[in-house]
């Protein structure tokens, strides 16, 4: 198993599938090659200062140690996202929720921001525009 450095090969696999828990999300993404799982871990400056922000990405890359790698599908980007609550909640119940998200089939991949095709009724009036005189 390899880690995950690049910015790109993170924003790559924030377009696959996710799985959300209380203490994670898990990102995937299958690639075309044949080379050896990836993880990378990630932790947003809103989970608190950086010693926390440490010490959850700790607690995330100690998860995936204890985790046996049968459990992840081969060919694949795993990036694990931290959530505040990895600081608090119980490691035992962590691993447990992070098997099953290997096991539990995930949310389809995001399609990208564009405008929501699937509304019904008028679309908006669009706004007029300013000539000067």
């Amino acid at each position: 198993m390899d880690r995950l450095r690049q910015r790109a090969d993170f924003l790559a696999v924030a377009n696959g599938a996710r799985v959300n828990s209380p203490a994670f999300v898990l990102q995937s993404l299958r690639r075309d090659d044949s080379g050896p799982i990836r993880i990378g871990f990630t932790v947003t400056k809103k989970n608190g200062n950086a010693p926390e922000r440490n010490r959850i990405r700790r607690r995330l890359r100690e998860l995936v140690k204890r985790l046996d790698p049968v459990s992840m599908q081969p060919h694949h980007d795993y990036v694990l996202v931290g959530r505040r609550d990895a600081l608090t909640r119980d490691f035992a119940a962590m691993i447990d929720e992070l098997r099953a998200a290997f096991t539990k089939p995930a949310r389809q991949a995001h399609r990208g921001r564009g405008p929501r095709t699937d509304r019904t009724g008028p679309s908006p009036a669009p706004a007029a525009s300013r000539n000067p005189d």
